[in-house]
């Protein structure tokens, strides 16, 4: 499994934390997501191998739920 991060921006409460995570694990490739919404931090945990769930694809399904993303290099 890789695992991946990303800082988040504009959301306000445990609701908007949830929608990012229920979004995230809906795509193909996606284990699990947790979004920590005082951090804006993202980690998304990605199947090995898995070429439906680049950085483009999760970063743009974020976005369209209309919160600013961009992939992050350092896990905390």
């Amino acid at each position: 499994m890789t695992t991946r991060n990303y800082r988040i921006t504009g959301m306000h409460c445990a609701s908007c934390g949830l929608l990012v995570d229920e979004t995230l694990e809906d795509l193909p490739g996606i284990v699990s997501s947790t979004t920590n919404v005082r951090t804006g931090l993202a980690t998304v945990d990605v199947e090995p191998g898995s070429t439906a769930a680049d950085d483009a694809v999760i970063v743009g399904a974020i976005t369209a739920l209309g919160y600013p993303c961009r992939p992050c290099s350092a896990a905390r």
